[in-house]
């Protein structure tokens, strides 16, 4: 199993990352019809953000996560939740059943698989008329202070860019044939965040990481000389938590 990107240094601030918006993720449970007691495989679990939601809404969750460091944690962070269960594997290879799951999740983690074989092993392991869904949390750059989180960084970076995780994922899905038309989803969310839980989040952004190479630290650190700025110890981030659900065909 071959993993091209290593979230280990990572994985702890990764818990101090924002939730999804409950709409989005009711949205998305609605149009799967997704009972209790059904089975949902959460592929690139990370830290258990998304897992966890699904989990107390009476659902078996297995948990996907090549990443040791981000899977104990998850372990942890859902030790409470008899019913995740936690498995090694990718997005292109889960290590599951076929035509086991009512739906497949991907939080924040389509961008980072292939999508062309991650489509397929989503096909294969879901049952006949389940959901593929993928969902990304996308801070709202119109916001003042995010306004200037941009600017400070594109100094820094001048050539910074998101690469997919901003991308149209309709495109993939549609071109895979093996899932009906995705429907988009987005709703808008806003989180108070104490000032030290957002530096912990930045220093869970990989693709800001890769792309800064030596400067991350500075940056983080620049970041953490705006934030001081402001006149409260919490910050309000507003949030567009965005995503594609499709039936398989």
């Amino acid at each position: 199993m071959q993993v091209t990107w290593d979230y280990t240094e990572l994985a702890r601030a990764y818990v101090a990352r924002p939730d999804y918006s409950p709409d989005v993720v009711h949205a998305f449970l609605a149009i799967a019809a997704v009972e209790e007691g059904n089975s949902v495989c959460d592929v690139g679990a990370g830290v258990g953000h998304l897992a966890k939601k699904l989990g107390t809404g009476g659902l078996r969750v297995v948990a996907v996560e090549p990443n040791d460091a981000m899977r104990s944690i998850g372990q942890q962070q859902t030790m409470d939740a008899p019913n995740i269960k936690w498995v090694v594997g990718t997005g292109e290879e889960t290590g599951q059943e076929t035509g086991e799951f009512r739906l497949v999740t991907f939080g924040s983690s389509f961008n980072v698989c292939d999508q062309a074989s991650a489509l397929r092993e989503t096909h294969r392991i879901l049952e006949e008329g389940g959901h593929f869904v993928c969902i990304w949390n996308h801070r709202d750059l119109s916001d003042p202070l995010q306004s200037e989180i941009e600017a400070l960084i594109k100094r820094q970076v001048p050539a910074y860019e998101y690469g997919n995780r901003r991308a149209d994922q309709s495109t993939a899905i549609r071109h895979s044939s093996l899932f009906a038309e995705p429907i988009y989803l987005e709703a808008r969310i806003v989180h108070r965040m104490a000032r030290s839980d957002v530096l912990e989040a930045w220093r869970s952004h990989a693709t800001l990481q890769r792309q800064a190479g030596p400067s991350f630290p500075s940056i983080v650190e620049s970041i953490a000389d705006l934030l001081s700025s402001t006149d409260s110890d919490e910050v309000e981030i507003p949030y567009r938590t965005i995503g594609w659900i499709a039936r398989r065909l």
